[in-house]
């Protein structure tokens, strides 16, 4: 690998009713000049919202709440079984400006990968 490898952490926090999830992953070269030290503030994270059995519209509003939490940059990824949330998370960006990166069906849950603009 030539002094190159990936550096993975990985953390979670729980509040009421909610389970939120990071994992951040970065390819560190050698020339980097980091010694063996990463910095988390230097990398983007992921916060996974599961949003599973919610109705609408509280899957968007939830959505819309846990961006103003989340730097810009990182990525929010949804986890929605109400299947109206196909339509309002995509309604819900473009009112926001943030990008909609992925999107796709695992066992009838919808999963959004959003990054905040």
């Amino acid at each position: 690998m030539g002094g190159q490898a990936w550096a993975c952490y990985g953390f979670s926090r729980s509040f009421p009713r909610k389970r939120e999830s990071s994992i951040i992953c970065l390819w560190v070269p050698a020339s980097a000049g980091t010694n063996g030290i990463i910095w988390a503030k230097d990398l983007m994270s992921e916060t996974i919202l599961n949003l599973r059995g919610l109705k609408c519209p509280l899957p968007a509003l939830k959505a819309r709440k846990a961006l103003t939490r989340v730097a810009p940059g990182d990525f929010l990824i949804l986890e929605c079984t109400d299947p109206l949330a196909s339509i309002d998370i995509p309604n819900l960006l473009r009112e926001t400006g943030d990008a909609l990166e992925e999107s796709r069906q695992d066992d009838g849950v919808l999963i959004f990968r959003i990054r905040k603009a």
